[in-house]
C-alpha cells in the first residue's frame, strides 16, 4: 500500500475512534512503518492511539512518540496516584490479591511482583492506565514458570491450529525455559498479533521473542 494512502487511513482511524483527542496526533509513515508523534491528555489515550493505528490493514510496525500532558495546572501527587492504583487493582478480579507492588515517580508508575499468567501481568497494567496523573507504566511484573517445555509449545501449537486468523503452518514455534520465540510470515499486523497473544496465553511463559515478518 503507498504510504499516503496508508498514512490518510491511520489519521482517518485516530480521528473515528471517540476515545481520543487526535487533534495533536501526527502521523509518519515510511514503507509500511509508522511513527506516532505529538501529546495527548491521558495515558489511556496514548495506549488506544498505538491500538487504533496497529488495527489499520498495511501497518508493518510502528514507533510510538506520544507524550502524555495532562490538561490543568494541577498534578496528581506521586502519593496520590500510588494510593488510587494499589486501590484498582485490588479490586481486579484476575490479580491475585497481594502480587502486585507498585512504585510512583514523576507520574510514571512501575509495577512489579509475581503472577501466574501473562493476563494477569497484562491486567495490571490495563486497570490502572485510565488513572488520572498516570504518565507511562512500566510492567516489570514476572510470570512464573509452571509448565513443561514441550507442553507450552503443544498449546501453542494447538492454539494457532484453532485460530481462524493465523495460517499456522507458516509459524515456527521453539521455547526455552519459559521463552517463546515465534518465527515466520504473515500478511497482517492482526494476524502476526493473533500469533503473539497465542504464545502469551500459555501457562508460564514470560518472554515472547516475535520474529514474525509481514509479507
Amino acid at each position: 500500500m503507498n504510504d499516503n494512502i496508508l498514512r490518510q487511513n491511520i489519521i482517518d482511524e485516530l480521528e473515528f475512534e471517540p476515545s481520543i483527542d487526535a487533534a495533536n496526533i501526527g502521523v509518519a509513515v515510511d514503507n509500511g512503518v509508522v511513527t506516532l508523534t505529538g501529546h495527548v491528555a491521558t495515558f489511556a489515550q496514548k495506549a488506544t492511539a498505538e491500538k487504533a493505528a496497529l488495527s489499520v490493514k498495511g501497518v508493518k510496525g510502528l514507533a510510538q512518540e506520544i507524550e502524555v500532558r495532562p490538561y490543568g495546572s494541577d498534578v496528581t501527587s506521586d502519593e496520590e496516584i500510588a494510593k488510587r492504583a494499589l486501590h484498582t487493582i485490588s479490586w481486579n478480579t484476575v490479580i491475585p490479591e497481594g502480587a502486585v507492588q507498585v512504585k510512583v515517580q514523576n507520574g510514571w508508575v512501575t509495577l512489579t511482583g509475581k503472577v501466574d499468567w501473562q493476563y494477569q501481568k497484562a491486567g495490571a497494567a490495563n486497570a490502572i492506565q485510565y488513572l488520572a496523573g498516570v504518565l507511562g507504566v512500566y510492567n516489570n511484573i514476572e510470570v512464573k514458570p509452571h509448565a513443561s517445555v514441550s507442553d507450552v509449545k503443544r498449546r501453542i501449537e494447538d492454539a494457532l491450529k484453532r485460530n481462524a486468523e493465523v495460517e499456522a503452518k507458516a509459524i515456527n514455534v521453539s521455547v526455552s525455559d519459559g521463552k517463546v520465540r515465534l518465527d515466520g510470515k504473515v500478511h497482517t499486523w492482526a494476524e502476526r498479533s493473533a500469533t503473539v497473544r497465542a504464545a502469551w496465553a500459555a501457562p508460564g511463559v514470560h518472554l515472547v521473542e516475535d520474529r514474525i515478518l509481514i509479507a
